[in-house]
């Protein structure tokens, strides 16, 4: 590896770290990077996903203030994760390549749509719950959430770029809370995903541990200085961060 690609896969890290911190998607920084050096896919993927593992970390820790008064939903949801992870572990074992990344567009848009009508679809659940006498939404959300974070979960085990963007929109519907500590959460919730899907990935996926390293060390440095911005961000800011991420995600996959 030349020293110009050493130094671009560590600069690649680092904003990717910064990104995920504070929305997701830094997939879509690393993963071309290495594809454009001629790392193999599956190689390039499980690299990727080890080297981010320590920048998500690192941002959850960024956030840490976030996290207070948090814990019995990151075991909830954390459960969720995790299992998530490990099923889409197996699955890149499993389908053909590229079996997921072909619907990663809709998913993307998917969650820009609900980003944005998050809001309004919140407010509507809210108003219907009062309606039939409901009262306020559970502080852990409806019954439909763990399971739509455990496919949130396998999806970002398999190849996980913009997963951060479709988790906040369904813990944004979902989960009376500011978008903020709701970040926070995802951080630590992705953090799992990776860690989980990473740790099988050691054991069945060629990986290249020298992108590991570079990766994760980059990505450690640019999560601190995306937790250091990005938590001072009121929510419609942040909101339409999420946004426009999303939308040069959407057209990186779309016009790639």
């Amino acid at each position: 590896m030349s020293t110009f690609e050493i130094v671009a896969i560590l600069l690649a890290g680092g904003f990717a770290g910064a990104i995920n911190t504070v929305v997701g998607s830094g997939t879509l920084i690393t993963f071309p990077t290495l594809i454009a050096f001629g790392v193999p896919p599956i190689v390039a993927n499980a690299s990727n996903n080890i080297g981010l593992v320590p920048g998500s970390l690192s941002g959850a820790w960024g956030y840490r203030r976030e996290l207070s008064g948090q814990r019995r939903r990151l075991v909830v949801f954390g459960s969720a994760s995790a299992l998530g992870g490990v099923i889409g572990a197996v699955l890149l074992f499993s389908l053909p390549d590229g079996a997921f990344a072909a619907i990663v567009p809709a998913l993307i848009l998917l969650g820009l749509v609900l980003v944005v009508a998050g809001p309004r679809i919140s407010a509507t659940i809210a108003r219907r719950r009062e309606e039939k006498g409901l009262g306020e939404l559970p502080p852990n959300g409806p019954r439909w959430l763990w399971p739509v974070v455990v496919l949130t979960g396998m999806y970002g085990g398999y190849f996980g770029a913009a997963q951060g963007i479709i988790l906040m929109a369904f813990l944004g519907i979902a989960l009376p809370e500011t978008l903020q500590r709701l970040n926070a959460m995802k951080n630590v919730m992705v953090a799992l995903v990776n860690g989980i899907a990473g740790l099988l990935f050691v054991f069945f996926v060629e990986i290249d541990w020298l992108i590991v390293v570079l990766i994760g060390a980059g990505a450690v440095v640019g999560a601190q200085v995306g937790a250091a911005y990005g938590r001072r961000l009121p929510d419609a800011v942040l909101r339409g961060f999420i946004v426009v991420v999303g939308v040069v995600a959407l057209a990186a996959f779309l016009l790639g």
